[in-house]
């Protein structure tokens, strides 16, 4: 028994516990080997034989188009973060039709597939306002798609956030200004940052579905090559590790990154709330204070 302990310690760990980086990477080693094996055994037992000799010959075009794949995902990204914070903020709008378009916007947005869209804005509404360009109509396309659903991770982040806050921030005389800066932005960004990585994820995988109109972006490259040498296995297999070369940096990057912003944000808001707590009960202090009594002269 303790020989299997033993044997089995470095692949173990308590639930919730820390790994550390060592054994984390012996282990993330042991799991990509066993999936390189089963894929190979598969790929034996199919027949199929991997070559990948062409990649020298259309390099350049290669490159070309993880470029484009890369600049349209960025270029999405920026257009659909500024989209979502706009929609998120006229959900809560008091002027209702503005509110009712914001809903109806993320409901048929989110309801609907990517594919369909793309088809949709850019034979029907592109050519009805004459959005000839497949690159610009692919950006504002991913852009819609993706401002739907970052509307929503905003929405929730700040539906989440306590109203007593806000209360005790106007109470003690901040300014709109000062309270979104010190009190709700700080852990709107906390609570946004992990769906908002996840999303970015999914922006550069959705650039994929650009080549149904002929964008010449990393899905559409591949798709012409292995029109040219028929070799699918291959560039397609290649196609998926460009993919996870921009979306695994993404991914390990991001719990990072979310730990670090979620202790800077903790620690801002542990001395803002002190200080609104403190404040906060001196003015309630001093208005429950008992007035003196005024003194009044009985000799006249």
């Amino acid at each position: 028994m303790k020989r299997l302990t033993a044997i089995t310690r470095p692949f173990t760990a308590a639930a919730g516990a820390p790994v550390r980086p060592a054994k984390a990477a012996l282990n993330y080693l042991a799991v990509c080997v066993a999936v390189i094996a089963v894929v190979w055994a598969s790929l034996a037992a199919a027949g199929i034989s991997l070559n990948f000799d062409f990649v020298a010959q259309y390099r350049v075009r290669i490159w070309d188009g993880f470029c484009m794949t890369v600049g349209i995902s960025a270029a999405s990204l920026v257009l659909s973060l500024v989209l979502g914070v706009l929609v998120a903020a006229g959900q809560g709008a008091r002027f209702l039709p503005l509110r009712y378009l914001c809903d109806f916007y993320v409901k048929i947005i989110r309801g609907t597939p990517l594919i369909v869209q793309v088809y949709f804005f850019y034979y029907i509404i592109g050519t009805a306002w004459g959005i000839d360009n497949r690159v610009l109509a692919g950006i504002i396309i991913l852009s819609l798609f993706s401002g739907a659903y970052i509307a929503e991770i905003v929405r929730g982040s700040l539906l989440s956030l306590d109203a007593g806050q806000m209360e005790a921030a106007r109470a003690v005389g901040f300014t709109r200004a000062q309270t979104l800066r010190y009190v709700v932005a700080p852990q709107l960004v906390a609570r946004t940052l992990p769906a908002l990585t996840g999303q970015v994820a999914s922006i550069i995988k959705d650039s994929s579905l650009l080549s149904v109109i002929a964008v010449i972006e990393l899905t559409q490259t591949m798709r012409e090559i292995t029109a040219t040498n028929y070799n699918f296995f291959g560039g397609f297999l290649l196609l998926g590790a460009l993919y996870l070369v921009l979306t695994l940096p993404i991914a390990t990057s991001r719990r990072g990154s979310t730990l670090r912003i979620r202790t800077d944000t903790a620690a801002r808001l542990l001395s803002h709330r002190c200080f609104l707590g403190t404040a906060a009960h001196r003015m309630l202090s001093e208005s429950t204070r008992p007035l003196p009594f005024p003194e009044v002269d009985y000799a006249h």
